[in-house]
Order: structure tokens, then sequence, then C-alpha cells
């Protein structure tokens, strides 16, 4: 669970949206650490390497995840 997973997330476009997203991550893989950058529009995970279940986990916060 070292890895980083990464994705582009197009919508997102300022804090509140980044704050969402972290929020949905954080708060439902227990020990994940999000990194949200609405500037370049990326998504960091670290603490798990279930990338579905992450992109899961923004799209049911309402934005579009792609792979980056």
């Amino acid at each position: 669970m070292g890895a980083t997973l990464s994705f582009r997330v197009e919508d997102m476009t300022c804090g509140h949206c980044a704050g969402t997203i972290k929020g949905a991550i954080e708060g439902s893989i227990p020990g994940a650490r999000v990194e949200a950058d609405p500037v370049r529009k990326l998504v960091s995970v670290t603490g798990t390497d279930d990338r579905a279940q992450v992109a899961g986990l923004i799209a049911e916060a309402g934005y579009t995840p792609e792979a980056a």
C-alpha cells in the first residue's frame, strides 16, 4: 500500500471541490491520505491500492475521475 494512486479530475475546479473529494476518500478509507490540486486537476492518494474504490468514491462525491 505504499504506491500512490493518481487521478485526473477535470471537473475539480476550486478548493471546495478539492476538500469534498479529500473528505470523501479519507472519510471512507482509514489511513488514506489525499492530495487534491484543483489547479493541476490532480488527485493523489496514498494508503490504499484499491483504484476502483477510490474512483468510485470520487464519482459518488459528484466528480469524474480519469486515470492520470
